[in-house]
């Protein structure tokens, strides 16, 4: 780590087509996922932040909230990944795509505790060992190299990670990344729930 300030950005910008509604309102363990992912990040950062789209500030459960608005709707995460990092260009962000039902607080935690890439610093997903970009420390040196793959029409963070050859750390928790993008996805939790 460093002696910067560390800010967490929970994506929440996305608009949900596969699930057919909004991701963030998603109910898990009682909570919309927004609340529980900003709940759990609240406490290993300085400041919560989300990142929404440019029609989406005054809804009731983003407002809650600090908000970065994207700038290009077009360009997915990377969009509010880079709003991010030129609003608070002095921060350490610590990016969390608001779809992960499972994130807990280990894993989180051993992230920043375990950080040393002066740019990126990321899970290996255990499905195929690629980066997991989007529960992952991005640092001010990170700006810079993101803006020129978008330059490149390069706006997959994933895309963005393995070409910077991104620090990635084995995940403590397997399975705390797995996002739910479709009903069935949702389905599949509510099922792990019940069974546990």
């Amino acid at each position: 780590m460093t002696d910067r300030a560390v800010y967490a950005l929970v994506l929440a910008g996305g608009k949900s087509r596969r699930m057919g509604r909004d991701k963030a309102q998603l109910v898990h363990e009682g909570k919309p996922q927004l609340a529980r992912t900003a709940e759990l990040l609240a406490p290993l950062v300085d400041e919560v932040w989300v990142s929404v789209r440019a029609d989406q500030p005054a809804d009731p459960l983003r407002d809650a909230y600090p908000q970065i608005v994207d700038r290009d709707d077009n360009a997915g995460p990377v969009a509010g990944i880079l709003a991010a990092l030129d609003t608070h260009p002095g921060v350490d962000w610590l990016v969390v795509a608001v779809d992960l039902p499972n994130l807990d607080t280990e894993t989180l935690r051993y992230l920043l505790d375990h950080a040393s890439d002066p740019r990126f610093t990321a899970y290996r997903s255990v499905r195929d060992n690629l980066p997991e970009p989007l529960c992952a420390l991005y640092r001010p040196a990170a700006a810079a190299e993101i803006r020129r793959y978008v330059a490149d029409g390069i706006v997959c963070p994933r895309k963005i990670l393995i070409q910077s050859d991104a620090e990635l750390l084995e995940q403590p928790s397997p399975g705390a990344l797995e996002n739910i993008n479709t009903p069935e996805d949702l389905a599949l939790v509510g099922r792990n729930e019940s069974a546990a």
